[in-house]
């Protein structure tokens, strides 16, 4: 059973209330924007809370992330910016900050220890790179968010892997998250999702916001020479992989032959608004220009703009039309700037014809449903400066 327009009497399945990938909080998150829009309003934001907070929330380290259990309920609260959730935001936040501090725990055992880690310690969509987003949402600054930016720090320290040395985020499983025969010796993780690209645009958002710790600058340098390293130039544009083997670390090279979709997880569009956000935070105008130029080559090129096979926000022409609409908004390279904000619409109207041929994504949720392709035109018409892009380490 999927989700209704209207919240339904009972849950359609364990946790649903309670993801912001596909459930009441992404939800939430389109009609408060519709509500700031003037095309929604309070009512039925707050059925969606209710939904949202029907049953208990858990904030149990093994389960809770920015996208499920407490940290995905506060942060569409907060989102809200209504005094009615004042009380529930305070509650919830005692729960997140000792989630948040058995996390760093765990972490900074686990690199005392000199072991690899797995994605879901680090990434936005599960781990602590992703409660540092909701951190810099919720209170843009404090101690505890501090805490988070100086383990993802130590995340850059290269590591001991057998008779090689390996960029401390390096993951010792495969790209599904288990282990793999495929994958031997794991993967390193590009994207923005699941990779390195969400610590570099947390640690680049935090800077421009004024925002720092020590070592801060040369860790956004290490990421971004490691994404030099894996950078690709071809007919196609500019294109960096989603994963790369042990294999192709060591050779230093990449076996991919061309891009890969342009997705916000794993593609060109989140890639690219990560570096763009590292030279604005570094004063870096070639990095951020060669970043809006290769968005802006992703954009005009059918092989890219052809692998997109649904509207949705994760993976799907949503994510491009809103990255893009990021990078455009910023840009410092007049004439990747003009590209980007004529082909902005462009992409829209694209996005459009595919939903109206194909249909709209499955469910209501924000990553992979209905709200994801919504919130991205309500962006693109009503002008005003989004909120609820923090989730996705979008905005600036």
């Amino acid at each position: 059973m999927r989700p209704t327009a209207t919240p339904p009497a009972i849950d359609p399945a364990p946790g649903w209330s309670q993801s912001l990938a596909n459930g009441a909080p992404g939800i939430t998150l389109l009609h408060i924007e519709r509500t700031r829009a003037s095309t929604g309003d309070q009512t039925t934001v707050r059925r969606w809370v209710t939904a949202m907070t029907r049953n208990p929330i858990t904030a149990h380290p093994q389960v809770s992330g920015l996208f499920r259990g407490a940290p995905a309920v506060a942060f569409a609260l907060h989102t809200a910016d209504d005094a009615a959730y004042t009380h529930a935001l305070m509650a919830l936040d005692q729960h997140i900050t000792t989630l948040i501090q058995h996390r760093l725990q765990q972490a900074h055992q686990r690199i005392d220890d000199g072991r690899l880690p797995v994605s879901r310690e680090f990434d936005l969509i599960s781990g602590l790179t992703g409660l540092g987003a909701y951190l810099l949402h919720r209170h843009n600054g404090g101690d505890l968010l501090r805490d988070v930016l100086n383990y993802l720090i130590r995340l850059t320290k290269p590591l001991k892997f057998g008779d090689e040395t390996v960029p401390g985020w390096w993951c010792r499983h495969g790209p599904n998250s288990r282990p793999s025969p495929h994958w031997p010796d794991g993967h390193g993780n590009l994207g923005m999702a699941h990779g390195i690209a969400g610590p570099l645009a947390l640690l680049s958002v935090a800077m421009r916001r004024g925002i720092t710790v020590t070592g801060h600058a040369e860790s956004i340098r290490q990421i971004c020479a490691f994404l030099d390293h894996c950078c690709r130039h071809s007919r196609f544009g500019t294109w960096w992989p989603g994963v790369i083997s042990f294999t192709e670390w060591r050779l230093r090279t990449v076996r991919q032959p061309g891009p890969q979709r342009p997705s916000w997880c794993y593609g060109t569009p989140g890639l690219v608004r990560a570096q763009q956000l590292a030279g604005i935070a570094l004063a870096d105008t070639h990095r951020q220009h060669l970043a809006e130029h290769a968005l802006s080559c992703c954009v005009t090129d059918e092989h890219h703009l052809s692998q997109l096979r649904d509207s949705s926000l994760c993976h799907g022409w949503a994510g491009l039309v809103h990255a893009t609409w990021r990078v455009a908004a910023d840009a410092r390279d007049t004439d990747s700037g003009k590209i980007l904000a004529e082909h902005h619409r462009h992409l829209l109207t694209r996005m459009h014809h595919h939903s109206n041929r194909h249909g709209l994504p499955p469910g209501n949720g924000l990553l992979e449903g209905t709200a994801g392709p919504k919130l991205a035109q309500i962006t693109a018409d009503s002008r005003l400066p989004p909120r609820w892009d923090a989730c996705l380490l979008l905005n600036g």
